[in-house]
């Protein structure tokens, strides 16, 4: 049986493309452990009323598209020093995301 060198590029093309997809895949109980653990006590703070949910939920939110939520995120781990890995930006984004926003990827 001969493979073309075309055959095997591209075989090894969708097999590249699949284990990048499976590494990317958002974990959603990360980022809720993270958001708990990392957010959570300061964004009690901010809202003034102890409870950390309300800025996500609140009526003149800054986030209003999967976009901006992303940039939020890193955002808070830049400044805030959180010494969070892109992959854990991205699952707490899909956490946030999957909890409150509920945009459309």
């Amino acid at each position: 049986m001969k493979i073309s060198l075309i055959q095997l590029s591209l075989s090894l093309f969708a097999i590249f493309g699949m284990l990048n997809y499976a590494v990317a895949a958002p974990n959603l109980a990360n980022g809720k452990k993270i958001d708990q653990e990392k957010c959570y006590a300061c964004h009690a703070q901010k809202t003034g009323f102890g409870n950390g949910d309300m800025i996500y939920t609140r009526a003149d939110s800054k986030v209003k598209d999967l976009p901006k939520l992303k940039s939020m995120v890193a955002m808070c781990n830049t400044e805030l020093r959180l010494d969070l890995f892109p992959e854990d930006e991205a699952d707490v984004t899909a956490y946030l995301n999957k909890q409150f926003y509920k945009f459309k990827p």
